[in-house]
């Protein structure tokens, strides 16, 4: 009997949960930051609007992501939002004297991605009022984004945005690929950088730069310099042309 395979990704065991949200375009802002860091589990708790999901605001400020907005829930409290979950963290700038402890979202996101067994929810409260003290004491931690203490007011959007971009990097880890953007050469063996330093030596003797019979730290110097850069092919065959051409000069000068 093959049993079926269980999904263990973040991304799949985090949920978004927004409480009695007052814009529909912060909605929509949710559904496009959560789909930017690959996201896609949203639940809504008493939006204090109709048609939260499908008003033009909502849909606008998405910006591409209605299918989050599409696959969205509308629930009628905390307890029903959080069915599956094992695990909430309240998102909130207010600390209370009275608080489940207080983490921060890299930290938190660390925690999530190792723990294959949680099914977390991250909550959001409204926008003028935050979320009550009711809903936070029935959490896990309370996720406090270390802001400008002068200036701390996040935008409800903004504050997602955050949450899911450390937890997109803490389920990535090491993983992340690299950009295919760009050329990216085969790096140089040492065996063509050394060579190239023979000949660059040749060239920048036969112009008098380097004292063959006094070098001093010339050579060294240059090494260490081309070192840090992580020289490619390319890279190298360019720097033994130049080494030619100074080379076919300087034979050519009286």
């Amino acid at each position: 009997m093959n049993l079926p395979e269980i999904n263990t990704s973040l991304f799949k065991r985090l949920r978004f949960i927004l409480v009695e949200t007052s814009r529909p375009g912060n909605i929509g802002g949710v559904a496009r930051a959560m789909k930017t860091m690959g996201f896609s589990d949203l639940v809504l708790v008493n939006p204090r609007f109709p048609d939260a999901l499908t008003d033009a605001e909502a849909v606008a400020f998405a910006s591409g992501a209605q299918d989050i907005l599409s696959g969205a829930r509308i629930v009628g409290s905390i307890a029903e939002a959080l069915e599956g979950c094992n695990y909430a963290a309240a998102v909130s700038a207010r600390l209370r004297e009275f608080s489940p402890p207080v983490t921060a979202p890299r930290a938190i996101a660390a925690q999530l991605a190792a723990g294959e067994e949680l099914h977390a929810a991250v909550i959001f409260g409204n926008e003028r009022f935050g979320l009550p003290n009711e809903i936070v004491e029935q959490c896990n931690v309370l996720i406090n984004i270390p802001a400008n203490p002068e200036y701390s007011s996040l935008n409800l959007s903004q504050a997602a945005q955050v949450v899911a971009y450390e937890c997109r990097v803490a389920a990535l880890g090491d993983g992340q690929a690299a950009s295919p953007v760009g050329f990216h050469g085969d790096a140089a063996s040492l065996a063509q950088v050394d060579g190239m330093y023979a000949h660059l030596e040749q060239a920048l003797v036969a112009i008098d730069f380097l004292d063959a019979d006094n070098p001093k730290k010339l050579m060294p110097r240059l090494k260490r310099l081309f070192s840090r850069t992580g020289l490619e092919t390319e890279e190298v065959n360019i720097l033994r042309g130049i080494a030619r051409h100074i080379l076919a000069v300087a034979k050519k000068a009286p």
